[in-house]
């Protein structure tokens, strides 16, 4: 399935305990339908090279709203025929 949301799109959480907060998308996961984003469900991990780490985990694609789209890429031929 395709998902609206793509990464560096910026959400809103519109359920759960981290509700109302708003972050940029760090990675989809399509197949499960999960995102991943910046500053939600932070959660700890122990590395042992590393020592304690905070990192994202991923939220449910339903809990999110779309704030911002990302910016879309232009390719070469986009701005070299805008130029010429």
């Amino acid at each position: 399935m395709k998902l609206k949301i793509k990464k560096g799109a910026t959400v809103q959480v519109i359920t759960g305990s981290d509700k109302g907060k708003k972050g940029s998308v760090l990675a989809v996961d399509a197949k499960n339908m999960k995102v991943q984003v910046q500053g939600v469900k932070v959660q700890t991990h122990y590395d042992k090279k590393d020592g304690l780490l905070k990192k994202e985990g991923f939220i449910d694609y339903s809990n999110v709203k779309m704030v911002e789209a990302a910016a879309k890429k232009t390719s070469k031929k986009a701005t070299k025929s805008k130029n010429a």
